[in-house]
């Protein structure tokens, strides 16, 4: 169990650190906020799954089930209205973006 939580924990450490290189790398706002919110529901979950086997329990199961259900919900939410504000605000597309379907 040992093993698994620590595996687990240096995947959701690897996922983040994919998410910053994504952040530096990526052309434009909207996949930015992709590949952040792409890496805090993936590299989140997979901490508190770690965490979970290093101190297993029913009550430590049940707190992890529940912050990795909220965190999924609000993650998605989250880069939507973010990708939303940007939008409204006038955040630039790439010059590699094809289509821009809110234009209409």
């Amino acid at each position: 169990m040992t093993v698994v939580g620590t595996v687990l924990l240096v995947l959701g450490a690897l996922v983040f650190a994919a998410g910053a290189i994504g952040l530096v790398r990526l052309p434009d706002m909207y996949s930015r906020v992709s590949a952040i919110t792409t890496a805090s529901g993936l590299g989140i979950s997979l901490i508190i799954i770690g965490v979970l086997f290093l101190d297993p329990g029913w009550g430590n199961a049940v707190k992890a089930l529940a912050a990795v259900v909220i965190n999924l919900a609000t993650s998605a939410v989250g880069g939507n209205a973010i990708g939303r504000a940007g939008y409204l605000a006038g955040a630039p597309l790439s010059d590699r973006t094809r289509y821009d379907e809110l234009a209409r």
